[in-house]
């Protein structure tokens, strides 16, 4: 089993496969507007590293959302574009989830709040906890002003995403161990997630690799940004 996973769902562009073995392999680069550019070369250059072919993928897993319209909009595209070419299936990933992964595995947080700024003063905001070695949900993916936050438990949280411009915001409805603005999710990650989605059969035909916006107008209200 060998996953393609594709993440453009922030300032950030990466591409991660997974092998039977569990071995990642992955490229990243903070590259604001430019992950068209990258993000094709960079699939090649992997399945290059690997040895693969792209007959040899069992599936490719891309980063749904919610996050920056148009890399959102880039990420459900490419993947679903790849799988009706190589006959593939695709798995969806949270781009929330995928942020808490990395968090973990960067910086061994088990409790995080992944935010996102969506402009507009507005947040994506979701809650994960560890288990068994992944992310998982605690609160649903939520659009929403940073004074209306999710209640969550009153426990210590890290605080991870560009959302935490929020500061004042967020300490002032949680209890927050720290706040960091400068991490974004990691196809390295999101390949992790897709393994375990995999497993759990989650995979879907690529006609249904659909972009998850929270926020359907905002192409209306933005035209001219991501």
């Amino acid at each position: 089993m060998s996953i393609l996973a594709l993440e453009t769902a922030t300032e950030a562009c990466s591409v991660a496969i997974i092998l039977a073995d569990g071995q990642v392999l992955s490229r990243y680069e903070y590259s604001p507007r430019l992950q068209t550019q990258l993000l094709l070369p960079m699939v090649d250059e992997l399945l290059a590293e690997a040895g693969l072919t792209p007959s040899q993928l069992t599936a490719i897993a891309y980063s749904r959302g919610p996050g920056s319209f148009t890399g959102v909009r880039i990420s459900a595209a490419a993947a679903q574009g790849l799988a009706f070419g190589w006959d593939l299936p695709i798995l969806a990933i949270s781009s929330l989830q995928t942020l808490a992964q990395t968090a973990y595995r960067l910086a061994g947080y088990d409790r995080v709040v992944s935010i996102f700024d969506a402009r507009m003063n507005e947040v994506y905001v979701s809650a994960y906890h560890l288990e068994q070695g992944l992310m998982q949900a605690l609160t649903p993916e939520t659009l929403c002003a940073p004074d209306k936050l999710p209640e969550l438990s009153a426990e210590p949280w890290f605080v991870v995403g560009n959302g935490g411009i929020y500061a004042e915001a967020i300490q002032r409805q949680w209890i927050v161990k720290t706040i960091q603005t400068d991490m974004y999710p990691h196809a390295y990650d999101l390949a992790v997630l897709a393994q375990s989605a995999w497993q759990q059969g989650h995979a879907q035909a690529p006609e249904l690799a659909l972009p998850v916006y929270l926020r359907d107008s905002i192409w209306q209200k933005l035209p001219n940004k991501s």
